[in-house]
């Protein structure tokens, strides 16, 4: 299962009505190589589900990843941390065994 914080919920629904994207569109998250530790985040809205996508819904935002990150990700709570000293989207991650000081990669 992947997590919606309401902090993420509140920016996610802010951001959709912004750019004026559909009931049809949901957040995608997936892991990449890459990073001081590792590997990285990624985080954007799409609206075309793929045939290996994992689908969850929480909060009333549907969150979608492909398997392979969905192994990285189970559990994984995303959330938003805004004002001067915040650091946007963010994942807290249980499975992230150590992360950079930015908080942009992990390692398990």
């Amino acid at each position: 299962m992947l997590f919606v914080a309401d902090s993420a919920k509140e920016k996610i629904v802010e951001i959709k009505s912004k750019d004026g994207l559909t009931e049809g569109h949901f957040v995608r998250v997936s892991v990449t190589s890459g990073g001081c530790s590792g590997l990285s985040y990624n985080m954007e809205f799409d609206d075309e589900l793929k045939p290996d996508d994992q689908v969850f819904e929480d909060n009333g935002e549907k969150i979608v990843t492909d398997l392979k990150s969905f192994l990285y990700l189970c559990n994984t709570t995303l959330e938003f941390s805004g004002g001067l000293d915040g650091k946007g989207f963010y994942f807290n991650n249980p499975n992230a065994a150590r992360s950079c000081a930015c908080g942009e990669s992990f390692a398990v």
